[in-house]
This record gives structure tokens, C-alpha cells and sequence, in this order.
């Protein structure tokens, strides 16, 4: 059975999928990048589609121009496929493809919608791994596809945790895409009063440790562990003076 998708992405997860899915000899009709500010792996998900034109690739917002909407609703979509693409889709884009835009999340929805997802997980103690969802007008709160859980670890930092999350999203999607391309897919209203959502700020509030304050041992482990990502900016610190220290730790079990 054949289907027409357009497809927006970004990161190495994206590139994979997508290459998946041309091997499943779907082609996307449509391509959206970010822009060269954001991107890091734009130019390899454009190389995967040497079929399309310039003009039926976007780049960054391009996609939600007037000209852009009128082709992609000539394009007679069933599914726009979103892979970690970080911009916001509008009513005008999301009401195109008959069938919706599907995201992957590296949460356990209706747990930890929105951004930060490892760190939270292990910061509130909150279910985690990953899920497939359709996108609505809110923040990660479509209707479910599928979701997988990922079991938190005594050793596990928000790094580690979500490089396993990378590989359950591939898993849970693989697994879906045979019931999407059949159309046979379940949806799977979320409840939003038993989830959490976290704005991208948010981790701010929980950077700081003061080194005067009380805390326990089991609690500051719990912090640096959760605030332990690829990016130093993201790290918990102290502050000495004027001067800022930032802390990550590295977990190993002893064997």
C-alpha cells in the first residue's frame, strides 16, 4: 500500500527513520529541515531526498508560508511524520494530512511532556521511555500511538538515560509503521490530569545548589544525576564570589 507523507526532522534519529522509511519504498513528497543556525543534521536528511525539488524543501519556518501551505495541500498528504523537529506547527499545517502529524517523544506520555524529559524523569522520579503520538495544538498532548517504557537505573544520569530513549523511539517507530502505512494505527486519548509538562526554562529553577543549604545526600545525588546532559550549560553548579562552577558526574556499577 502506497501513502504520501511529508517528512520534518532533525538529528541523527531523524536521518535513521527516514531512511527507513525510503527502504520501505515510501518517499516523502515533502521535506522539512531547520534552518543552518539549528540544524545538525539537515544536509543529511536532503541528501536522503534527492527526489525532491528545491522548492518542495523547507527550511526553519519556510514551511508555514501561505505558498508552502498551498502545496503541501496539493500534495494530498496522509501523514506529515515529525522526528525531533523543533518548531511549532500551526492549525493550518496540522489540519492538511487526513490522517495527522505524528511525533516521536522521549517521554512516557502523558509523563514529562514538553522539554528535558530525562531530567525530569529521574528529578521527580516520573515513568519514562518512549512514545509515538499524534500532535495537537498543545504541548505534546495528541492522542497516543504507542508507547514503551524505559526503566530508570540507580546509575542512570538524564545523558544515559535519554541515549536509551533515542533507541526505544527507533524501536517503538519500526514497530508502528506497518499499522500507519495500513492506517490501522489505535489512538489513544492521553490524560492530561495524571501527566506533568515542563517549559524548556524550567530546569533553571533546579540549577543552583547553594552550599550553605541542608540537603540530603540521597537528594543532591538525585540532582546531579538529573542534571548530568551532553551540555555543560544544562549542569547543576555553585557559586563562589562571582565565580560559577558547574558540576556532571559520571556513574559506574562496580562489577
Amino acid at each position: 500500500m502506497s501513502i504520501n507523507i511529508a517528512y520534518a526532522g532533525d538529528r541523527e534519529i531523524a536521518v535513521d527513520l527516514l531512511d527507513f522509511i525510503i527502504k520501505s519504498d515510501i518517499v516523502p513528497k515533502a521535506l522539512f529541515v531547520s534552518d543552518d543556525k539549528e540544524a545538525t543534521h539537515g544536509q543529511e536528511l536532503i541528501n536522503l531526498c534527492g527526489h525532491l525539488d528545491n522548492s518542495d524543501i523547507s527550511e526553519g519556518d519556510e514551511f508555514k508560508t501561505d505558498d508552502n501551505i498551498k502545496k503541501l495541500k496539493d500534495l494530498d498528504l496522509d501523514y506529515i511524520i515529525s522526528i525531533h523537529f523543533p518548531h511549532i506547527y500551526p492549525k493550518s499545517i496540522l489540519d492538511i494530512p487526513k490522517h495527522g502529524v505524528i511525533n516521536l517523544h522521549p517521554a512516557y506520555l502523558p509523563f514529562n511532556r514538553g522539554w528535558h524529559t530525562p531530567t525530569w524523569a529521574i528529578y521527580e522520579d516520573t515513568p519514562y521511555g518512549a512514545t509515538l503520538h499524534f500532535i495537537d495544538e498543545d504541548i505534546d498532548s495528541g492522542d497516543i500511538i504507542a508507547r514503551k517504557k524505559i526503566e530508570k537505573k540507580p546509575g542512570d544520569t538524564a545523558h544515559t538515560l535519554y541515549q536509551r530513549a533515542l533507541k526505544m523511539e527507533k524501536k517503538l517507530f519500526k514497530e508502528c509503521w506497518e499499522d500507519l502505512v495500513s492506517f490501522e494505527y489505535k489512538r489513544i486519548p492521553q490524560d492530561l490530569q495524571r501527566g506533568t509538562e515542563h517549559k524548556k526554562e524550567d530546569i533553571r529553577k533546579i540549577q543552583r545548589i547553594h552550599l550553605d543549604e541542608k540537603i540530603e545526600v540521597g537528594e543532591i545525588v538525585k540532582k546531579l544525576r538529573a542534571l548530568t546532559t551532553n551540555k555543560l550549560s544544562e549542569a547543576a553548579y555553585f557559586k563562589q564570589g562571582e565565580d560559577k562552577y558547574r558540576i556532571q558526574i559520571d556513574i559506574e556499577k562496580e562489577v
